[in-house]
């Protein structure tokens, strides 16, 4: 009694009785593909999917809304069709939006994905010229250098190396457990919120210490990521570069398409 009593107060303070939210419309393809998630989760990759005829019976709808449920988890890679044979569940995708940046632990755990790393040096040296002018580092000043192997499900993702400057981090992050705690969680509990970067990306050819690390022929096709990072205040926060194996990594782009402008002929 006392909760209804309690929502009753609201509403008399609000000046107008409470009302229930109102209901939305949720699209049939909607519905399936999402139902379609749920059961993939438990699945492994190659395990068939109902036939569009199967979908049409379960869930009540045609079969070109069935089609356009299965063909949006196509598109995401998350499905894939064979002609004549129907549509089974792919191998687990990572990729990321190319507009959002997560720490490699939380896109991997969204991917259903278990992810670890493995520390392959840690040190406080001088920064090099171009680490001190990204970094906005005085004369002097020493950098914190991570070099970590990222790892899902037990499979080498890519190579990344991080720099910060010492004086903020340095004591943050030599006790920190760098191999099984996300690093961006380490920082934001410290008091140093990762909020805004830029990144290049490019294409290398993998050497022999890639090669060697990530599991892949040496002059394999590599994904590279060199980015910095600020923190809440607007301060550089980290410089890092990570080293993608090409067939493992991926970044999806949602874009608008530029008409040319007219030339008036």
């Amino acid at each position: 009694m006392a909760a209804n009593h309690g929502m009753g107060r609201r509403a008399r303070i609000a000046g107008r009785p409470a009302e229930d939210p109102p209901l939305r419309f949720v699209p049939r393809y909607y519905e399936i593909e999402q139902a379609l998630r749920g059961r993939i989760a438990d699945l492994k990759p190659d395990s068939p999917l109902p036939s569009d005829a199967m979908l049409c019976d379960e869930f009540g709808v045609s079969r070109m809304t069935s089609r356009n449920a299965v063909q949006r988890l196509v598109q995401e890679g998350i499905v894939y069709r064979v002609p004549g044979r129907g549509t089974f569940v792919a191998e687990p995708p990572v990729h990321r939006q190319a507009g959002n940046l997560l720490s490699f632990t939380e896109e991997m755990r969204r991917r259903g994905r278990v992810p670890s790393s493995r520390l392959l040096s840690r040190e406080v040296r001088e920064p090099g010229p171009a680490e001190a002018s990204r970094l906005q580092l005085a004369p002097g000043e020493a950098v914190m250098a991570l070099r970590r192997l990222r790892v899902a499900d037990d499979e080498p993702v890519a190579i990344e190396e991080a720099v910060f400057p010492a004086a903020n981090v340095a004591d943050l992050l030599e006790a920190a457990d760098l191999e099984h705690a996300s690093l961006h969680d380490t920082l934001v509990n410290g008091g140093h919120i990762p909020t805004m970067g830029r990144a290049r990306l490019g294409a290398e050819a993998a050497g022999p210490e890639d090669a060697a690390l990530l599991g892949v022929a040496e002059g394999s096709p590599l994904l590279v990521e060199k980015r910095v990072i600020h923190d809440q205040d607007g301060r550089p926060l980290e410089l890092c570069e990570s080293r993608y194996a090409g067939d493992r990594y991926g970044l999806d782009v949602q874009f608008d398409v530029e008409l040319p402008t007219s030339d008036g002929g």
